[in-house]
This record gives structure tokens, sequence and C-alpha cells, in this order.
């Protein structure tokens, strides 16, 4: 069967999967868990593969120096990543697609059957992409005779904390068999349902989070020449590092900061030992990123030691996603089999993280986003975000023709 035939072929055999796939969605929809640690989500990604004859893996490691690092960021108890790995197809070849499967910690607000009775919510759309993606693994599935190497299927926790695809990555998911190139889809509430976008190069804005604890001397807001202020000197440090901003970073340059948390004392008349504050860094450009991340430090310990304080520093970072324009050039006709020519379109790098990051940094990656709503719905993180769901079916063939795609320019047909 020629290739462009089995592409337009899996397009058609995913709308015969929307029933299925709405119901995985809803299923997942009603069970959201937090962060990398995901037992239920993951035990239901891991039954469905069973149910189609995939093996399964459990995939995820956290290093007990990430656990200090997220307790530190005050999110303790970072001990687990439940993710879930599998393959279908065989050969050295091999092609991978991610999706994540995490909740955030939001109550959901929508008057839905199937909404979520937890304290948090699918408010980003992962239970949509672990829907799909089980979908994309029975169109495989079916047709895994006629691949001409391996798909890797990866499902990751803890894509809201920055880190989820890392702890799989340290697990081994790019290996046995190599991973050589992968794809991820993100729905999105607030664009057209069934358009499809990419950006080649830089797709997402990376993320660095700096907590900066400083440790003076507490005392008697009266005699403060006894004391070592930590509330002043953290004052000074969150001057310092904005000005930074402004003397030693490109204007045009897209790229802020900002202190989000900041907290000290308990009374009026007492100075503290010590103060916090959390910092945090988005940027779209790779040279004023690393700028900034070498000299934020230097500022920070040539402050605290000017007043006589003590500092330590915890920083957690997210790269940005990077699209490799080659491979979304060759992936563009699977694009357009799936969702039509006139719906595809090339877009700018969306202002949010995306830790699919940590992947494109290891192989050559395409990160696209399929609309599933439009510019009048509740965006993304919102209490009241609902998606279209008629898009499902969609997400599930541009998984599959993506691999298929991949795998069969790499043979002769």
């Amino acid at each position: 069967m020629a290739l462009e035939n089995l592409v337009e072929m899996i397009a058609a055999e995913a709308r015969a999967l929307q029933d299925t796939l709405v119901a995985d969605r809803r299923r997942l929809h009603q069970i959201p868990e937090v962060g990398m640690d995901v037992p239920e989500t993951a035990a239901y990604v891991a039954r469905r593969l069973g149910e189609m004859g995939i093996a399964w893996s459990p995939c995820g490691t956290v290093a007990p120096a990430l656990t200090e690092k997220y307790a530190a960021l005050g999110y303790p108890g970072v001990t687990r990543s439940t993710g879930v790995v599998a393959t279908v197809g065989s050969g050295d070849r091999c092609f991978l697609l991610r999706a994540d499967m995490d909740a955030l910690p939001i109550v959901e607000e929508n008057d839905l059957p199937f909404r979520s009775e937890r304290p948090c919510s699918h408010m980003c759309g992962h239970d949509a992409h672990a829907a799909m993606l089980l979908g994309a693994a029975a169109l495989l599935k079916k047709h895994e005779g006629e691949l001409p190497g391996t798909v890797k299927l990866m499902f990751q926790p803890g894509e809201e904390m920055g880190y989820g695809s890392q702890t799989m990555i340290d697990d081994g998911v790019l290996e046995h068999p190599h991973v050589d190139a992968a794809f991820a889809l993100h729905v999105m509430a607030t664009e057209p349902v069934g358009s499809v976008s990419y950006a080649p190069g830089v797709t997402s804005s990376s993320l660095d989070t700096v907590a900066v604890t400083v440790r003076g001397r507490g005392g008697h807001t009266s005699a403060p020449q006894q004391c070592v202020d930590p509330v002043m000197v953290a004052n000074q440090v969150y001057g310092a590092v904005n000005l930074l901003m402004t003397r030693e970073v490109d204007p045009a340059a897209c790229i802020t900061l900002s202190c989000g948390a900041f907290s000290a004392g308990t009374v009026p008349n007492a100075l503290p030992d010590t103060a916090e504050l959390k910092i945090g860094l988005r940027s779209f450009d790779v040279e004023a990123r690393a700028h900034v991340l070498k000299r934020l430090p230097e500022l920070v310990e040539g402050y605290v030691r000017a007043w006589r304080a003590d500092c330590s520093l915890v920083t957690f970072s997210c790269p940005c996603t990077y699209t490799n324009p080659e491979l979304a050039a060759e992936l563009l006709p699977a694009f357009e089999a799936v969702a039509g020519a006139e719906h595809v379109r090339e877009s700018g790098p969306m202002p949010a993280t995306e830790d699919f990051s940590y992947v494109s940094e290891a192989v050559p990656s395409v990160y696209a986003v399929l609309g599933a709503g439009g510019p009048d719905h509740a965006p993304h993180h919102n209490p009241h975000m609902q998606l279209d769901e008629s898009v499902l079916w969609m997400g599930a063939a541009l998984h599959a023709a993506c691999a298929v795609m991949w795998l069969g320019r790499r043979v002769a047909w």
C-alpha cells in the first residue's frame, strides 16, 4: 500500500474510534491526579494498552536531589514518577509519540456529567492528550505489520511541574530502542475547532524559577545596628535583579522576570532571621536567558555579602521547546491529510512553558497545537475551561499519521 494511502486510511479509521476516545477522555477527566505520581491515571492507561494487546512498562525515576529541589520550591513529597511507556512495531528506526496525563490543583466549575469531583481537574486538556494517544495506539496496533520500524508511546506525568518528561528520560525512555525523532500535540480551547498550528524553531518559552533565601540576624526593631535585616537585603536583591533586565538585556529580547512570592517575619516590631523570595524568568531568547541565569546569582550574592548577610539559591529550569523545521516540513503532509491543508498554519511560539522541551533537546522533535474551541472559550488553567470533543479523532489520527509518515519515508514503498 502506498504511504499516502495508508495515512488516509488511518485518518478514516480514527473517525470510527471517536466514541471510544470520548469514553476514555471522560473517564480520565473524572479521576484527575496532580504531579509526578498519578497512579490511578497510569493504571487506566496501562489497562487500556493491555486490552489492545500492547505490552507496556512503568517508566520514571525521581532522584533524591530532585526531591530536595522541589521541597525548597514549596513542593514537598515529590518522590515517584509514574510514567507509562509502550512500543508498537519493531526495528531500529524509532519514532516517539508523547502525551502528558497529569492534572492541575484547580477545582472545576463546569456543570458536566463527567466533571471532576476532586480538588483538582484537567483544566489543561491532558485527559484528552492521553485519550488521543490511546487512540493512536489502537490505530498503530491495527497496522503493526505494515510499520517499517518502531513507534514508542510515552505517557508522562508531571508536565505541569516542568520536569515529568525528564524523569522518564532519566529512566531510559529514549533508549531500547533509541528514539530518532518525536512528536507531541496539545489541544487548545481558545483555537478554532480542527485547526492545526506549529511554530518552526522555538515553540514555547523557557521557565526558570530561582528561590532565594536570605539569612540575616533577627532582633528588636529598636536596635537595627545589632541585627542584619534580611527583609531589607531581600528588597535590595529584588531591585537589583529587576535592574539587570533593563541594563544588560537587549530590549528586543523576548524575556521577562518577575518576583511572584516574598515572605519574611510575623510581627512589625521584630526583624526576622530569614527572608525568602521566588523569582520567575520566562524567555524565547536562548542567549538572553543564559546571560540572565549567569548574572542573577552573581548579583544576589554580591548584594547579600555587601549587607553582611548570607544566602542560598535553588534554581529549577525548564528550557524552550524546539520544533525542528526540517522534521516539521516532513510531517506537514500528515497534518494536511488529517486536518485539510486549509486548516494547517505556521504560528509564533506560545508564551507558556512545555516540558516536552527535554525531549526536543535530545532528539529532533515537532510540537503542534490542535484547536478545540475558539476565542470565546475559557482559556486553559481556568476552572471553566472546556474542550470540543469532536477533535479527539483528529488528535489520534495526527499522532498515528505522523509516526507512519516518518517511518514510511525511510523505506521504499
